[in-house]
């Protein structure tokens, strides 16, 4: 991934701080698993090359801190924001961050929606961002309604998935549709060994999100749009 001289040893901080953290919020914990399962699997978010260019990146719902951190060791000169709602995850973030020595990496204790309404002028959120990622969060539909109106145009929204289900992908469209979204691809990734059914939803944000969007916390993945 032609990654930076410093990465190197910031991923090792990284993984030793996990593996030291008390209240971790991941089951892979273990360096080699760790490895492959946290850091592989969030480098690979780079064979996106609107992810690997942008300055700006929201990782929602963040949880321990991947990829978010993961991403902002990779592209020191971008800044990510770690958007999560849960206030103990957020402090795992932060104790990650401190030791693995991330300085463009900042925690966002809110939930999506909430951060979608907040004005530029007040430090993020409506379409502050070349990029939104997430990891394992929630389906396509949902994640099309929180990351759109974060999205500058040509944005893009970056989603870690398994096995593909036509049935999500069919929903993530129409929800896409509502969003001003486009789906410009799907890549097949292999980030280590083993590795099954690793596959990267990529939407393009190709139209004005509308002002209603997002709706209010919950919404989204109570009544999907689509």
């Amino acid at each position: 991934h032609s990654l930076p001289a410093a990465a190197a040893g910031q991923l090792t901080r990284l993984v030793d701080a996990l593996a030291a953290e008390p209240d971790p919020h991941t089951t892979v914990t273990d360096l080699a698993a760790a490895l492959d399962v946290h850091i592989a699997d969030s480098l690979s978010g780079l064979e996106v090359a609107e992810l690997r260019d942008a300055d700006r990146i929201a990782d929602l719902g963040a949880g321990a801190g991947f990829p978010g951190l993961v991403l902002a060791i990779a592209l020191p000169a971008a800044r990510v924001d770690l958007i999560e709602s849960a206030r103990r995850k957020v402090a795992v973030i932060d104790r990650l961050a401190r030791a693995a020595q991330v300085p463009n990496a900042r925690s966002v204790v809110a939930r999506a929606e909430e951060w979608a309404r907040t004005p530029p002028a007040l430090g993020a959120g409506r379409e502050a961002y070349d990029a939104v990622t997430a990891r394992a969060v929630a389906p396509l539909a949902v994640l099309v309604e929180y990351a759109a109106p974060l999205l500058r145009m040509s944005g893009v929204l970056v989603a870690w998935k398994g096995a593909r289900s036509p049935a999500e992908e069919g929903r993530g469209r129409g929800a896409a549709d509502e969003g001003g979204l486009a789906l410009a691809d799907v890549l097949r990734v292999e980030p280590f060994e083993g590795a099954r059914n690793r596959h990267l939803h990529v939407y393009r944000k190709v139209a004005p999100t509308p002002e209603r969007l997002p709706r209010r916390p919950g919404m989204a993945a109570k009544r999907p749009l689509g």
